[in-house]
């Protein structure tokens, strides 16, 4: 079997990406199921014929169906029937599985490259070490769609109204979400609206006061 998978990597037929290798680790696949992976995952035309799998990578029919077979009880693979352009329909293999395995590997990296990096954020900003139960919340806020810079910033504006206890960050990311906030943006130029119209609304009481403080006798 090593000479066997020797020979198909030096023969150059196979292109082995970086994702492909994961996905077979993270699902530990065998070796002949990671090679009608490869396989598939290579050829253009996705037309399932098993014999051609099987003469192409030098391994029994029965094995490489027994391999393909399960690939798709874990739902890496699939079969799809398509039309041709005579009409005819075709049982076609679909790597759907594979590249929504992919994304969704992908997905939760990042999700914890950002998990860990607020964490941090926090501990920097709080100058301690939180308990497992601020780590829970902050993983709360996250859960229910709440971004990390809208977090971030209830963080920091609690910490600049001198509170940094987590009741109080939960209020500031509460009242915001009610607004409708997404990003600092959103909350900054509420507040600097909200503050161009507490000014206008000062001129303007300036100017009715110098209204009523007017002498219209002496104007006569």
């Amino acid at each position: 079997m090593k000479e066997q998978l020797y020979k198909i990597l030096t023969s150059k037929k196979l292109v082995i990406n970086d994702y492909l290798i994961k996905v077979a680790l993270d699902n530990k696949l065998s070796l002949n199921e990671f090679l009608v992976l490869a396989y598939f995952d290579n050829s253009f035309n996705k037309v399932f014929e098993i014999e051609l799998v099987s003469s192409s990578l030098g391994i029994d029919t029965n094995e490489a169906m027994e391999a393909f077979n399960s690939l798709m009880v874990k739902g890496l693979v699939s079969l799809e029937s398509v039309k041709d352009i005579e009409s005819r329909y075709n049982e076609v293999v679909s790597l759907k599985g594979i590249y929504e395995n992919i994304i969704n590997n992908t997905m939760d990296d990042v999700k914890k490259e950002t998990e860990t990096d607020i964490f941090r954020s926090f501990e920097s900003e709080l100058g301690r070490t939180m308990s497992p139960m601020e780590l829970e919340i902050i993983n709360g806020w996250l859960d229910i769609g709440i971004s990390e810079e809208i977090i971030l910033g209830a963080l920091r504006e609690a910490i600049y109204n001198g509170v940094s206890n987590f009741r109080y960050i939960d209020k500031i990311i509460d009242a915001w979400s009610k607004k409708g906030f997404k990003t600092m943006d959103d909350v900054n130029n509420y507040l600097k609206n909200r503050k161009d119209s507490k000014n206008k609304n000062k001129e303007i009481s300036k100017k009715e006061q110098e209204i009523l403080d007017y002498d219209w006798l002496d104007s006569e």
